[in-house]
């Protein structure tokens, strides 16, 4: 198949995941706040900010290997692919161990002493806390096996994975309605299994189908590689450790200045996030293999290009979605939520906000993963990120609202994807201002474009279905048009117009053979 049928079906495959997935996300997530309540559900994602934190650390860990996977894929050496995941089995099993240990070290002192939560819930609050952590442990120990689906492309089944586990959520929520029980024990202790019940899956899966994939740590074990993919997925976990410290950060700090209530609204806000991110997470993770197996293969100005595509492409796709939805949020959250949370409609305004600035270095962070000089990158690119935590306080001590963290959060997110050019022509080559005139600017002017277009209904229409499908409908519109006329470079334009052309002459082929028969 080639490369470019292969991205577009991997795509296509992920996107159907998404389209299933976020819809069953979204009502899952209504049927647990409406179960739980307000109180409940912000203690549930203040305490499950670990596995908010290990959906971080997973995609650190993950690329962490695909990286290697993928690198040696480009060079066509199966035995160094062996060593690669034997290595990758072992580190892992390691780090979370380790994980664990951490967890219980640090989970007592949170419990009593920083985490402010009604009394009568400090069992519960417990309970879950030993739920997450045994989580994190069956999270972490299946990252070999995510890697070795995405570094072979095979988001058909990757896609599967997501909607089996979204569809799990969902049978977990409704479960919940028919329990006696403590419904928040319940629910943490559902969760739990079902993270057990997919890393089973993948290995049953992944033992079966790729034969690089099937333990044998003794025969191929390389002292070596352990020690650099160690070294490797060390400074990966530090960077994905600092957005991770980043977010239950502040999550704690909103709990410690306002309480439950705001962490509620943080915690939608972050939900909401991630459901628009899977639009460009998506593509990016289509993608990602082919950067990296272009730099395996000695192929950089190709993986250069290509890392310049995902990040104004993952820019694009969130925009077109995110627009609207940042215009339209209080009706949307209405609609979805029935009683939204205080502060949840500006929360979730910013955090979009600032990711739709992270997108934009998004191909960047790729190219330097493929490279693998991520040591000095990683130190700064944390250390900007872990400044959110004091600027917050002391914006919050300060007597500031609660937007005010995520208002600085924007702030350095920018001052960061400043950094990540500088850093990327160090250790790629990448011009700063080639990636500033072909990737910034002409992402970021029809995104401006389109929220101008997108804003003319809200001062003629009143709230409701029709002035929400009317501003989706201008906003990606204008998006389309404007990213036709000012986002694409020549070169892009003629390169998607045969894309399409192909598929279509393809369809049409089909359909003239279904028609004979």
């Amino acid at each position: 198949m080639q490369v470019a049928n292969k991205v577009i079906l991997n795509t296509g495959a992920l996107y159907g995941r998404m389209l299933i997935t976020v819809f069953i996300s979204l009502y899952a997530t209504r049927l647990v706040l409406n179960l739980l309540g307000a109180a409940d559900y912000g203690l549930f994602n203040l305490i499950s900010g670990v596995i908010a934190m290990l959906s971080f650390l997973n995609i650190a860990m993950t690329i962490s290997t695909q990286r290697y996977m993928s690198f040696y894929l480009g060079t066509k050496d199966s035995h160094k692919l062996r060593a690669v995941f034997n290595a990758s089995v072992l580190l892992h099993f390691i780090l979370g161990l380790a994980m664990v240990l951490l967890f219980e070290m640090a989970g007592a002192y949170l419990l009593r002493y920083v985490l402010n939560y009604p009394v009568e819930r400090t069992m519960a609050a417990k309970l879950i806390f030993q739920f997450m952590v045994v989580s994190a442990f069956f999270t972490i120990i299946s990252v070999p096996y995510d890697a070795t689906l995405i570094a072979q492309e095979n988001m058909v089944m990757v896609a599967a994975l997501g909607v089996a586990e979204s569809l799990g959520k969902l049978l977990i929520a409704v479960a919940l309605q028919y329990t006696g029980y403590d419904k928040l024990i319940v629910y943490g202790g559902l969760m739990a299994l079902l993270t057990v019940l997919l890393l089973l899956f993948k290995q049953v899966y992944c033992g079966m189908k790729y034969d690089e994939s099937r333990i044998s740590i003794r025969r191929y074990f390389d002292r070596h590689l352990l020690k650099e993919m160690f070294a490797y997925a060390g400074w990966n976990m530090f960077g994905a450790g600092s957005v991770v410290a980043r977010n239950q950060g502040l999550a704690l700090l909103l709990n410690v200045f306002f309480g439950t209530i705001v962490n509620a609204a943080y915690g939608i806000a972050n939900q909401v996030n991630a459901q628009l991110s899977y639009f460009s997470v998506t593509m990016l993770r289509a993608l990602n293999p082919q950067i990296i197996k272009s730099e395996g293969s000695g192929d950089r100005p190709r993986m250069l290009r290509l890392a310049m595509i995902a990040s104004k492409f993952s820019f694009y796709l969130l925009s077109f979605f995110a627009i609207p939805m940042m215009i339209e949020m209080p009706f949307v959250l209405q609609c979805w939520l029935k009683q939204v949370p205080e502060y949840t409609v500006m929360m979730c305004r910013l955090i979009v906000v600032a990711t739709l600035i992270n997108q934009l270095s998004a191909g960047i962070q790729v190219a330097v993963q493929s490279v693998g000089k991520i040591r000095k990158y990683q130190v700064v690119v944390s250390t900007m990120v872990l400044l959110n935590l004091p600027v917050a306080w002391l914006l919050l001590k300060a007597g500031y609202p609660s937007s005010a963290v995520l208002v600085s959060a924007i702030a350095i997110e920018v001052v960061s994807g400043i950094y990540r050019m500088i850093a990327a022509r160090k250790i790629t080559g990448l011009s700063p201002w080639l990636f500033t005139r072909q990737v910034v600017i002409r992402a970021i002017v029809p995104a401006l474009l389109s929220v101008t277009l997108a804003g003319i209904p809200q001062l003629f229409l009143p709230q409701g279905f029709v002035r929400l499908g009317i501003t989706t409908l201008v906003s990606v519109t204008g998006m389309i048009v404007w990213v036709r006329l000012v986002g694409l470079t020549p070169e892009e334009v003629t390169k998607i117009t045969q894309l399409f052309s192909r598929g279509l002459s393809k369809l049409q082929a089909r359909l003239v053979v279904l028609k004979a028969n």
